[in-house]
């Protein structure tokens, strides 16, 4: 079988990570080879580090049309995750705890594993085989008097699906209301929107959320930059203790340079975000309709391809048994890459792992045919040449001799 020339490599895994964009490399740069101060010093250096921060903050609140009050910088999505699910229910009575889906990100169920540890209620709530959820039974769970928390991805990183979040926000009612306590009467309502951003509409004030996880790598922008949106007026527990630095829930010296490049890298994704829609969604139709003439048998989880309730760029594939023998993704992707294609098995944050997706089992899909879905993930580079090789080699090494 030819192999790929490692120069002529086609990444296909933006939902893991995606290539830093130059604009926002080139102001990455500028700032670190500039910066002299710490943002909490008072001296010169230290205002400008300020000066920095704060017009960062602004454009991010601006692109997502908040206010710059509500925005926390962290490390990136677990974290900002994970200060919003613990640091919100550890405001609340032992009593109390999490209602979460069965497809969320690790990030979120590790969270949830954590209350359950500290002996705090959570639940797990079902979804059905495309992974989404029934909203009426979701909402009359939320209102249950346990739950203080509900989190809800607004798109799932496995296959693309996205959850009803404006319809689940409508149900729990609005913000400061229900039956629950005083002061935040209704539970507070989570999501983790960081494969959402840059690809479909973020719009957290229609959808109801409370809380928000973002993370600048997956739109161009730099590793190690988290965004947590905070409504005014929600209480969190910080997990991290030290300096007052985000308003005492993040403490330690910003990342000034990066936050920068990551505020650009919001910025463009939310004003490109329609363009990005339909040249993806478009590329994603031509590789599904290529892969099924090479590969027969094979099968899409998750909405149906022109449902208005998937990510434009992502295919969550179902490859058929040949020869006799299983496909098992664990294989399968490790055979791609040696021919210069990358995809992904699943998660990023679960590599590694011996066990089947938890998404694909929670839509119902067999132990031994979650272990065979892959993941294809476009993004801003992605070109109509990537898909014509991705299929190709997908159709050779699928039907080579193994």
């Amino acid at each position: 079988m030819k192999r790929v020339h490692l120069d002529h490599r086609v990444h296909l895994d933006h939902n893991a990570t995606t290539p830093m964009r130059p604009e926002v490399r080139a102001l990455f740069l500028e700032r670190l080879d500039r910066l002299a101060g710490n943002p909490s010093s008072v001296h010169r250096s230290g205002r400008e580090a300020r000066q920095w921060l704060d017009e960062a903050r602004e454009r991010i609140a601006a692109s997502l049309d908040v206010h710059e009050d509500e925005i926390v910088f962290t490390s990136g999505g677990t974290e900002s995750d994970n200060l919003a699910i613990l640091g919100a229910v550890r405001t609340r009575s032992q009593e109390e705890g999490c209602l979460t889906t069965a497809v969320e990100h690790s990030a979120v169920l590790g969270a949830a594993d954590r209350l359950a540890f500290e002996g705090r209620p959570v639940q797990r709530f079902p979804v059905d085989a495309t992974a989404s959820v029934d909203t009426e039974r979701f909402a009359a769970r939320a209102r249950e008097p346990w739950v203080a928390l509900v989190s809800a991805m607004a798109a799932n990183n496995e296959v693309g699906t996205l959850l009803p979040l404006a319809e689940i926000g409508a149900a729990l009612g609005r913000p400061g209301t229900g039956p629950n306590r005083p002061g935040e009467l209704r539970p507070l309502f989570h999501t983790d929107a960081v494969q959402a951003l840059g690809r479909i509409p973020v719009r957290l004030r229609a959808w109801g959320v409370d809380l928000a996880s973002f993370s600048a790598h997956k739109i161009g922008g730099p590793l190690g930059v988290g965004i947590l949106y905070k409504r005014k007026g929600v209480a969190l527990e910080g997990l991290i203790f030290g300096g007052g630095q985000e308003h005492g829930l993040r403490p330690g010296t910003e990342n000034v340079p990066a936050i920068s490049a990551a505020a650009l890298a919001v910025e463009l994704a939310v004003r490109e975000q329609a363009d990005f829609a339909d040249r993806t969604s478009a590329l994603c139709r031509s590789f599904w309709e290529q892969l099924q003439v090479v590969v027969p048998g094979v099968v899409l989880h998750g909405p149906p391809l022109a449902s208005p309730l998937r990510l434009p760029n992502t295919l969550n594939l179902g490859l058929p048994n040949a020869d006799g023998l299983r496909v098992d993704s664990r294989v399968l992707v490790p055979r791609l890459d040696l021919e210069g294609l990358e995809v992904s098995a699943g998660s990023a944050c679960a590599s590694g792992s011996l066990e089947p997706s938890h998404v694909l089992l929670a839509m119902g899909l067999t132990t031994e045919r979650a272990r065979g879905g892959l993941r294809v993930s476009l993004g801003r580079t992605s070109s109509a040449e990537d898909i014509h090789t991705a299929v190709d080699i997908l159709g050779r090494t699928f039907h080579a001799p193994r």
